[in-house]
């Protein structure tokens, strides 16, 4: 029994002293760590962060560089390269919202500086990554496009304005595709003309995407349906389709369809009274 107790207590200093050397070797190492009082002047907080970036600790680069944003004076030649660095360890920590509000301080608040241009571009990308599903609230997708918009329109010179413009091409899409599925989701459940509605507006709005000639082809294809039987609509369209996207299959294929089923209509005598329904304009 004693013998019993011998072994328990011997285990339990055991444990005891591993516990204590644990804990001093984590507060030896906290207090060799990344510490801002340890570092007396902008520069050498500046170098400090900096080395922690590169060693890609964000945490630590977020501390220093925020801290410098808020001390330096505005004149400071680093600041707006403090900003830069904060934005981006932001970024690399996926805190993407964090990181757009950076890079947009940047750009409004040293709009001369070299890093402007490029700093509404970041800000824009940051942004877009929070928008990935366009049936989702677009939000994002709006502040994304204010910041290539803002590059575009204050900086047309700069390198990056063709980037600028392929992302609002981008956003176009991303915005096309969202009023697409809208229609598509009408027409699943037999809401014809409000489907029509969005698929025009697919059209009118975004007439360099692919979903416009997505768009067009359901068209057609609603206009046939036979609870609409807007024909001569649907053979207005294939126009429009065969004139803007010659030689494309789908279109060639709908749109023979299309002709077919036109080709088939009986038309009443001059006195039937048989009511017409109009399309939605």
């Amino acid at each position: 029994m004693s013998a019993s107790r011998g072994t328990t207590g011997v285990i339990t200093l055991r444990r005891s002293v591993t516990f204590l050397v644990i804990a001093v070797v984590a507060m030896t190492a906290c207090s060799r760590g990344f510490q801002l009082r340890k570092y007396s002047t902008n520069d050498a907080l500046y170098a400090a962060s900096l080395g922690e970036f590169n060693k890609k600790k964000w945490d630590n680069a977020i501390m220093g560089f925020e801290k410098l944003t808020l001390d330096m004076s505005a004149r400071d030649t680093l600041l707006p390269l403090s900003h830069w660095y904060l934005a981006w360890s932001h970024e690399n920590q996926q805190e993407h919202i964090l990181a757009a509000t950076s890079f947009s301080r940047l750009a409004e608040s040293f709009p001369d500086d070299s890093l402007a241009d490029n700093a509404l571009l970041e800000a824009g990308n940051a942004y877009l990554r929070l928008w990935r599903n366009p049936e989702l609230d677009p939000q994002y997708g709006t502040l994304a496009q204010a910041q290539f918009r803002t590059l575009i329109g204050v900086y047309p010179e700069s390198p990056l304005r063709p980037v600028a413009d392929a992302a609002m091409l981008a956003l176009d899409d991303r915005y096309a595709a969202k009023d697409y599925l809208n229609g598509m989701f009408y027409v699943r459940r037999g809401a014809f003309d409000s489907a029509i509605i969005y698929f025009k507006s697919v059209v009118k709005d975004y007439p360099n995407t692919d979903h416009a000639r997505l768009a067009l082809l359901r068209m057609v294809e609603v206009y046939l349906r036979p609870q609409m039987n807007y024909k001569d609509e649907a053979a207005e369209t294939c126009t429009t389709l065969r004139t803007a996207y010659a030689g494309d299959k789908d279109v060639a294929k709908t749109c023979g369809a299309a002709a077919d089923a036109v080709a088939k209509v009986v038309k009443p005598a001059a006195d039937s009274a048989v009511p017409v329904r109009k399309p939605p304009r």
